[in-house]
């Protein structure tokens, strides 16, 4: 089916009881490596670019050679996906690059405000059928020393309100992850995940997915986690591949072998975090 929805991809998660792997590509060999990826599995995948990365890629090349790479990947279901979306103007963009599903957060706003911002990127999304993911608790960031402390986590009865006035396809919330790299492991709120599924009654996205154990991943799959985010890991492996590559080979001017080099990394995280999320083999 190739590009596809991302509630498309959440409800049948849901329904099957895994998750699907969301992972950041800023160029065209991160893109490669989640395709390859998502071939060695036949898992289903979500290709998901940051607005920083939407700049950096110049935006409609990288979009036009993602959705030329499906094509090549045929047997594989996959969503482009906006990740943290900053206004209603950025969201609209991406929605004309070809994206199919996008974020706004707006959980640094007060409540009324992001919901008010969050439902009108819903209406003009949904009016061409494209997913939208809503934010509410603020989700820390490990490499500005933010933690995840009671009041930021998101409340329950909150985010049912949240989710009922917006129409949101997904929420992303807050209980326990952060992004970026962990000093140690992360606290994850099982109760207040199982409390969020059960109150909004849609997929809950978990956002700093690296580093968090295989064991606590697949508990908050079983709790309604149907979406998780990987960035950080990627970007390490791939660099952590290429470093040791470049050290053996201190000669070697050839662009192909040193970036074949960190995608070999890359393409085993993606792998491994496919395993976590439960999604192989639902192709």
């Amino acid at each position: 089916m190739a590009l596809v929805t991302m509630k498309s991809l959440l409800e049948k998660a849901k329904q099957g009881h895994y998750a699907v792997g969301a992972f950041n590509a800023c160029n065209l060999e991160n893109a490669i490596c989640v395709f390859e990826s998502a071939r060695q599995t036949q898992s289903p995948v979500i290709i998901q670019l940051h607005g920083s990365e939407v700049i950096y890629s110049k935006g409609q090349p990288l979009i036009d050679a993602i959705i030329s790479l499906g094509d090549q990947y045929r047997e594989i279901d996959y969503a482009i996906h906006l990740d943290h979306g900053e206004s209603f103007a950025e969201a609209t963009k991406c929605v004309r690059l070809g994206f199919s599903s996008v974020m706004y957060d707006g959980s640094s706003l007060p409540f009324e405000e992001n919901v008010a911002i969050t439902k009108q990127v819903v209406e003009m999304a949904h009016a061409v059928g494209v997913t939208v993911e809503g934010e509410l608790g603020a989700i820390g960031n490990t490499e500005f020393g933010e933690s995840n402390g009671p009041a930021t986590l998101t409340d329950p009865a909150e985010a049912k309100e949240f989710c009922e006035r917006t129409g949101i396809d997904c929420l992303a919330a807050s209980f326990g992850t952060a992004h970026g790299l962990y000093k140690s492991d992360p606290k994850l709120d099982f109760d207040r995940v199982a409390a969020l599924s059960e109150l909004t009654g849609l997929p809950i996205v978990m956002h700093g997915g690296t580093g968090v154990p295989e064991a606590d991943i697949k508990k908050a799959i079983s709790l309604g986690v149907a979406k998780i985010n990987f960035s950080t890991i990627l970007r390490k492996s791939f660099l952590d591949d290429m470093k040791e590559y470049l050290n053996q080979n201190p000669d070697d001017l050839m662009v192909m072998d040193i970036f074949n080099a960190g995608n070999k990394g890359m393409i085993k995280a993606i792998v491994n975090a496919i395993n976590m999320c439960g999604s192989n083999n639902k192709m």
